[in-house]
Parts: structure tokens; C-alpha cells; sequence
């Protein structure tokens, strides 16, 4: 296997060797035979693949740091100086654990890591054992060819992303920040993946690679509402029930007001100048519903992202059928942009109403990423340059990766994990999804791509 002609790199070297294509798929496969599965709760036993990726490190004369918060949870930490140590470093992260998959749903067993037909399967082989298989190729390369990156970067391998993030990139953050000394930004997955964003009537395809240059922040809410218990025959208007049931349909229908954030209006404004669409943004009557029905499946990318959301997910009340208990509990998934913080809560306040007490069953920020750093354009570069066809655009995801908490750090986040895909493969369904896969092909232009920025950045 043999590099595709004509990549040879100008940023302090050749390209990778062919090598580093076939660890690539390689690592990917066999990170993924390694069973991660995080069903939340502290279940999860990442040690076996944080030793996998230690041990290619050091097999390359890499230090690796295994730090753990717990037995098991196991986060790799390892640095590669740059040519530039005046220059401010570069986190990349990825992690090692995955949700769970059922065997029975899939075509091939969801931990075979198989090669089949050009195609690695697996659960983790999109959402991200692909990624992490990257940077560990990437490195070795490095090391075997005599490469070294523009700056100093900083390789974290985490625990516990799937569920709270307190095993891995909190803990990382809180108790081993001298680790990312220096480290000003950061990229990691959901972002520079092929998106064929096609107009109403398919007359005009493109390639899209959209890179993340914000995220939601996390905002999961326990409301409870209490009131008087009693038999269920009686007549009962201080029913903590019904309270809560009224309480939760309010939240739920709400329908939230248009907020364009910086990232967001540069992603629109793109878009639209991509496709024709006229767009103007500040408009007194601008619609951004109407110019999202321009710009067809494109809009998928921005559309969860012009306003916060909140969406009811669970019910807990009662014991038994003719009890009315004396309080009833709910829980909401909230998502909340950018700046709009205090809108959301002042909202909350409103739409719950009296008797009804609302709080913060999980939280964590929104993030906000320049889209005009040199960073931004770096990636954007590395992208186009092994796709002249593809064009990068930023986006703002909807929910949130380890980057919320390496921004504890100072550290701007970015969703860079770059893969090119073919038409028709539905990247975000794959997503904790049944049958999760990736192409040999789309994780050899991943390593090119992440190893050109990385030299480049």
C-alpha cells in the first residue's frame, strides 16, 4: 500500500509513508475489537485500550502518561515537541470509551473490528476509535521519519467521554493541567467530515467538510413539583402530578426564539454565498427558517443550532395506581447556545411556574471558537488541499465533546477529525448508531489530512 501520488508536504517533510496508511486501519480495527462500552455510572474499563495506545507510543520513543481517576479509568497523555518552542501548543484529543451496541442488531458482531469490502466495522469505528487510531499513526510516523510538527502538541487519549467526562477530561483538567501546559487550542472529533449538502432539487451538490468552531452547552434539567398526598378517589387539586405533567408539556412546546451566534451567522453566511442564496443576515425582516428551505440538506448542519432547545426525556411519580404521590420528578435534555445562558434560565423560571422547582441535574458551557484564526484556516488548508473539490465551512455542533472541559484550561476547542466519505454514507447516523463503520479510503485521507495540519498549525 502506497501513498496516492503527489502528497509529498512542504511543512518539514515528505507525506506519510504507506506505513502509517496501514497502522492506521490497523489500530482502528484492533481499538475497536478492545470492548469500551461506557453504560455510565463508573462501569466503564478503558485501561486495556489506554495500554494499547501507551504502548505504540513508547514502541515509537513516545512518553506516555497513563493517569487514572479510578481503577480501569485509564487516560493517556503524551507530548511531541515541535520545531518552534517559542510557539504555543496544540492539544489534539479523542477518546477511548464507546456506547453500547447489541449484537444482535448488527450485521457483523459490533466488536469484530472486521475488514470487509473496504470497510472497517465496529462500534467506535466513527464515534472515535477512528480518530484515536490517527493520532497514534500519525506520531509513529513522525517518529520514524524524522518529523517533527510547527509547535509542540499534545496527545490525550480520555476516559469517561460517553457519559459525565469526570474520569477522563475533567479529571485530566482539574488535577493534570501541567500536562497541557502551553496549549492554547485544541481539536477533536465531529468535524471535517464529507457532508454532501444538496439545494431543493438536487441541482446543485456539494462537497462539504464542515469543521466545529462552537457547541452547545449541556444543560440537563430535574424539575420536581410537590404537593398534597392522598387516596386516589378523592378529589385532589394540589396534585403533584398533574403539576408537573402541565409544567413539562410547556417546556416542551416551547418554541424558542431565533439566536445567531458568531459561528453560526459565519456558517449562513457561507452557505449561502456557496449555494447563491441571497442572505441578509440583519435583515429587519430576515427568516432564518426561509433561507435554512434554501439551502436544502446543507441546513442540517445549522439548523439544531439557531436556537436553545429543551426536550422532556424522562417521568418518575408514584408507587402505585391509586396513591397520589406527594411529589413527581421529571427530567429535560436542554441545550443551550453560546451568550444565551441567562435567557434560558429566565425561561425555565417562567415555563415551569409556581410549585414546580427546577435544577441543574448535569451542566456544562457552550463553547464559542474563533472561525478567523490562523487555526481555522490551517484546517481548513490541510482539508482542501487533499480535497481541491471539497469546501470547509464552519458550524457549531449541537451537543458537546471533551472540549468543554479542557476550555477549563484556556484552551479553544475545535471539531476537527477529518474523514472523506462517499455519497450516500450517512456520517451522523452512524453515530451510536446500528452498524457504525468507516472506509479504509476515508481513514487514509483522515491521517493525511491530520498529519498536513498538524505540521502546518
Amino acid at each position: 500500500m502506497t501513498p496516492t501520488r503527489g502528497d509529498n508536504d512542504t511543512t518539514g517533510g515528505p507525506a506519510l509513508d504507506g506505513q502509517a496508511l496501514d497502522e492506521v486501519v490497523r489500530f482502528t480495527s484492533d481499538l475497536i475489537r478492545i470492548d469500551t462500552t461506557n453504560r455510565g455510572g463508573g462501569s466503564c474499563w478503558e485501561r486495556p485500550a489506554a495500554e494499547y495506545v501507551a504502548e505504540r507510543l513508547s514502541d515509537a520513543g513516545v512518553e506516555a502518561h497513563l493517569l487514572e481517576a479510578a481503577p480501569g479509568r485509564t487516560n493517556v497523555v503524551a507530548r511531541v515537541e515541535g520545531r518552534d518552542r517559542a510557539a504555543p501548543g496544540l492539544l489534539v484529543h479523542g477518546h477511548l470509551d464507546v456506547v453500547p451496541a447489541e449484537a444482535a442488531d448488527w450485521s457483523v458482531h459490533p466488536f469484530s473490528g472486521e475488514i470487509r469490502d473496504g470497510v472497517v466495522w465496529g462500534r467506535g469505528a466513527i464515534d472515535m476509535k477512528n480518530m484515536d487510531a490517527m493520532m497514534v499513526a500519525v506520531v509513529r510516523a513522525w517518529q520514524r521519519l524524522g518529523l517533527r510538527p510547527r509547535r509542540d502538541v499534545v496527545f490525550a487519549f480520555t476516559a469517561d467521554e460517553e457519559d459525565s467526562a469526570d474520569a477522563g477530561s475533567s479529571f485530566l483538567a482539574d488535577r493534570h493541567a501541567d500536562l497541557f501546559a502551553g496549549c492554547t487550542e485544541g481539536v477533536s472529533e465531529s468535524g471535517a467530515f464529507t457532508y454532501y449538502g444538496t439545494t431543493p432539487g438536487a441541482e446543485r451538490v456539494r462537497r462539504l467538510y464542515p469543521v466545529a468552531a462552537g457547541e452547545r452547552g449541556t444543560a440537563w434539567l430535574r424539575l420536581t413539583a410537590r404537593g398534597r398526598a392522598g387516596h386516589g378517589s378523592k378529589i385532589n387539586h394540589d396534585n403533584a402530578v398533574s403539576r408537573l405533567a402541565a409544567a413539562v408539556a410547556r417546556v416542551g412546546e416551547h418554541r424558542w426564539p431565533v439566536r445567531l451566534t458568531p459561528t453560526v451567522r459565519s456558517a449562513l453566511t457561507e452557505l449561502a454565498q456557496l449555494y447563491g442564496v441571497k442572505a441578509e443576515l440583519d435583515a429587519p425582516d430576515f427568516d432564518v427558517d426561509a433561507l435554512l428551505a434554501e439551502l436544502g440538506s446543507a441546513a442540517d448542519l445549522i439548523a439544531p443550532t439557531v436556537r436553545n432547545s429543551t426536550n422532556p426525556t424522562m417521568l418518575d411519580a408514584g408507587y402505585k395506581v391509586n396513591v397520589i404521590p406527594g411529589s413527581a420528578t421529571a427530567y429535560v435534555d436542554g441545550r443551550v447556545l453560546p451568550g444565551c445562558e441567562a435567557e434560558f434560565e429566565a425561561t425555565l423560571d417562567a415555563l415551569t411556574g409556581p410549585g414546580v422547582e427546577w435544577e441543574y441535574h448535569h451542566r456544562e458551557v457552550p463553547l464559542s471558537a474563533p472561525v478567523e484564526a490562523p487555526a481555522f484556516a490551517a484546517m481548513r488548508a490541510a482539508v482542501e488541499r487533499f480535497d481541491p473539490d471539497g469546501h470547509v465551512v464552519p458550524y457549531c455542533m449541537a451537543g458537546g465533546t471533551d472540549a468543554k472541559q479542557f476550555s477549563r484550561l484556556g484552551i479553544t476547542g475545535y471539531g476537527f477529525s477529518p474523514l472523506k466519505l462517499p455519497p450516500g454514507f450517512d456520517y451522523a447516523a452512524l453515530f451510536h448508531g446500528v452498524d457504525e463503520r468507516v472506509p479504509v479510503e476515508a481513514l487514509h485521507f483522515g491521517v493525511r489530512v491530520l498529519d498536513h495540519f498538524l505540521r502546518e498549525a
